[in-house]
């Protein structure tokens, strides 16, 4: 199919409805129940940048940036980027290891919701089969269609099937490698090196069409229920083209019948037309509607390489609680190999998170915002690339989620004492206006002995820990 044929389809399926190209016509979007109830979900960053496993999953682009750290390494190791450029990885990017069913299980033990693959990096090397590129797993390296494998792997597990698309940010991404001697410059590879356009110039509409017809072929083959797109969208050229490809996508959802989201970063859709992201950071309070942090296992790097810096799994479930408690879901990414085989470390810490939420799940999945998101000494710093640098927190950290007329408060740590009080629900404060008729400890099998008072409620607890991380309380007013 040409690319006019294309683009006519595009607008044939925008003029079936219900929703229209314009801002307006997208405000009428509703979150679906699955996304708002599920809460956790897995990132996965694969692709060619794993197999030079240096700096982070930006090696491509740095490998052409001569004051680069990236650049020396390259060089080094590889030889010239005119001998040996990034095209070069691709016979060795093999996935020979790779077992969607067995990623799949580890993503289901560790209580996940939904998963996100990387479809195509701003590297410009699709994940998938595409009609309208030959450089595409499909067709080097692994020969194998990635996506179209794993998002089988992931439904059979009764999971949530999405995928990211970072497309937009390929217009400059090579754009060091056309000011010194490489193989960018050779025509033989612009598929996958063009446009390599200076960042400050915007798209031209070739590339924007392209860019359309490329994501929505990932909607009509794959039917993500996620799509997930990274922060160069919110440029000026792009905004009548997210427009087409919102209406585009969420008729398609309303064709299958199936609810969709979209999610953004800064200001690339008005608030409420689409799902609010932000990177390796967090909220400093509850925000309605409904959003998602994106963060990864690793501090240093989104894709895999060989010197990861891991975060703890108390850290990554304390994150979980505190942007659930804010009206948020955590989409946590883990860096594959480039065999295809996910490292040790990170299944660990996914099969660990997934204990705490075999024990503590009701407390997260299908809850709403409380009327405040908690209480305690420790401060979050909101933004986006501020999630390392808060301090550990504390027992006196709690946070609070609902179900009904059931409220849940999790503190972030173990008392030393043996005791926790919540001062949110003394007995002379508002919140909770309830008599409380049953206070009990998830994991812990015996009554526990409590009391309200005005200091708040004070709960007494086991010697023995129900798990590790923190611990959730179920508190039911009474009948």
């Amino acid at each position: 199919m040409s690319m006019m044929e294309e683009t006519q389809r595009i607008r044939q399926t925008i003029a079936a409805g219900p929703f229209e190209a314009d801002w307006e016509s997208l405000k009428g979007y509703t979150v679906p129940a699955w996304y708002e109830d599920a809460k956790f979900g897995i990132f996965i960053h694969w692709g060619v940048y794993s197999v030079p496993g240096f700096g982070n999953e930006w090696y491509p682009r740095n490998m052409y940036l001569q004051d680069s750290r990236e650049f020396k390494h390259h060089v080094e190791t590889y030889g010239s980027q005119a001998q040996f450029g990034y095209k070069d990885f691709i016979p060795l990017f093999k996935a020979e290891k790779f077992d969607a069913d067995a990623w799949a299980n580890i993503f289901r033990q560790a209580g996940a919701q939904f998963v996100v693959p990387v479809a195509e990096h701003h590297d410009g090397f699709a994940m998938y089969d595409s009609a309208f590129s030959e450089w595409t797993a499909a067709k080097m390296g692994p020969r194998r269609d990635l996506i179209g494998e794993l998002a089988e792997a992931v439904r059979k597990q009764w999971l949530v099937f999405g995928l990211s698309s970072h497309r937009a940010e390929h217009w400059w991404f090579y754009e060091g490698g056309m000011v010194f001697d490489s193989d960018v410059q050779d025509p033989r590879y612009i598929g996958l090196y063009g446009p390599a356009q200076p960042k400050t110039m915007q798209p031209n509409e070739v590339f924007l069409d392209d860019w359309l017809a490329r994501t929505c072929e990932l909607v009509d083959k794959y039917q993500p229920q996620l799509v997930w797109f990274d922060w160069w969208i919110e440029e000026p050229a792009f905004r009548r083209y997210l427009q087409r490809f919102a209406a585009y996508y969420y008729n398609r959802g309303a064709q299958w019948a199936r609810g969709v989201a979209i999610n953004y970063k800064h200001d690339a859709f008005p608030a409420g037309s689409a799902v609010f992201d932000i990177e390796r950071g967090q909220l400093t309070d509850i925000r309605y509607p409904f959003w998602q942090t994106d963060t990864a296992v690793a501090k240093n790097s989104w894709g895999y390489t060989e010197n990861q810096e891991y975060k703890t799994a108390t850290e990554l479930v304390g994150d979980l609680v505190d942007i659930v408690s804010k009206n948020g879901a955590l989409l946590l990414n883990i860096g594959p190999r480039p065999d295809g085989t996910i490292p040790e470390p990170e299944v660990e810490l996914l099969l660990n998170i997934g204990r705490w939420l075999k024990i503590n799940g009701e407390a997260i999945y299908g809850t709403r915002p409380w009327k405040t998101f908690g209480e305690g000494p420790t401060q979050v710093v909101g933004g986006s690339f501020n999630d390392t640098k808060r301090a550990a927190f504390t027992s006196q950290d709690i946070r609070f989620t609902t179900h009904g007329e059931t409220l849940y408060a999790i503190a972030l740590a173990w008392p030393a004492d043996g005791t926790v009080t919540i001062k949110s629900l003394a007995s002379d404060a508002t919140l909770f206006q309830h008599q409380i008729g049953k206070v009990e400890l998830l994991g812990y099998p015996e009554e526990l002995q409590w009391r309200r008072e005005a200091a708040g409620l004070v709960i007494s607890l086991p010697e023995q820990k129900p798990c590790e991380h923190a611990f959730a309380f179920r508190i039911s007013p009474t009948a």
